[in-house]
């Protein structure tokens, strides 16, 4: 017994210590879908915590969007596609996003025109994604191809296939700045394909504390990484 209370007390006290805060400290819990917290969010954090050292960031991640409502324990919610829609919860858009196809460019011919090679490459669909290679193809007016595709139910994962030259993915750029950056990854037809932009993420808080500090902050340094306003 004495063995078993031990390590409960252990976890209590490693608990409070966890909460534990300089006197000027503050939490700032968010949730956040996954791909964004990885791909766009997470290499940006740094900078907010390096410019705001009072302000412990909690970061959780799930697919499915939270009830700011239902769960008070979390502060900001980052979400895709969409949010639920209740009074006394404030969202706002994230900007548009370019939605461009992607692929490794040891897969591209420049000798052959790029509409002749899109029937022939693989194509990666990311399973949450409304904007499909489908609606790609139709809006391009190209022969949607009978190649057999890969799914994978996370932009992030997608977006690793294609630099891993498993074929082409249909993302949004911001899943895949680095890669783009360090020539992993290039766009196909650039100047050739029609542009496409969809506003597919969601930033949500509750009414009521729009003016909270730690909150405020954070919305306005996160309204600033994604070039808009910050709504107030």
């Amino acid at each position: 017994m004495l063995e078993s209370l031990s390590r409960v007390f252990d976890v209590i006290e490693a608990a409070c210590s966890e909460v534990t805060l300089a006197p000027n400290a503050q939490v700032l819990a968010l949730h956040c879908a996954p791909s964004f917290a990885a791909k766009w969010l997470g290499p940006r954090l740094p900078e907010f915590i390096r410019d705001h050292p009072d302000i412990t960031i909690r970061l959780t991640s799930g697919a499915e969007p939270v009830d700011l409502i239902r769960n008070q324990e979390i502060d900001i919610s980052i979400s895709y596609q969409f949010s639920p829609e209740r009074p006394g919860i404030i969202s706002q858009s994230l900007g548009e996003e370019r939605i461009v196809a992607l692929c490794a460019p040891q897969l591209i011919d420049p000798d052959i025109p790029i509409e002749e090679q899109m029937s022939k490459l693989t194509l990666i669909e990311s399973s949450l994604n409304h904007f499909t290679w489908s609606n790609w193809f139709d809006l391009n007016h190209l022969k949607h191809p009978s190649r057999t595709k890969l799914s994978f139910d996370r932009a992030a994962l997608s977006v690793s296939a294609a630099v891993d030259a498993m074929g082409a993915v249909l993302e949004s750029i911001r899943f895949a700045e680095r890669e783009l950056a360090r020539g992993e990854l290039v766009e196909i037809g650039a100047n050739v394909f029609a542009p496409v932009t969809d506003r597919t993420h969601l930033l949500s808080y509750r009414a009521g504390e729009k003016n909270n500090n730690k909150i405020k902050l954070f919305r306005e340094w996160l309204c600033l990484k994604a070039g808009l306003d910050s709504g107030g």
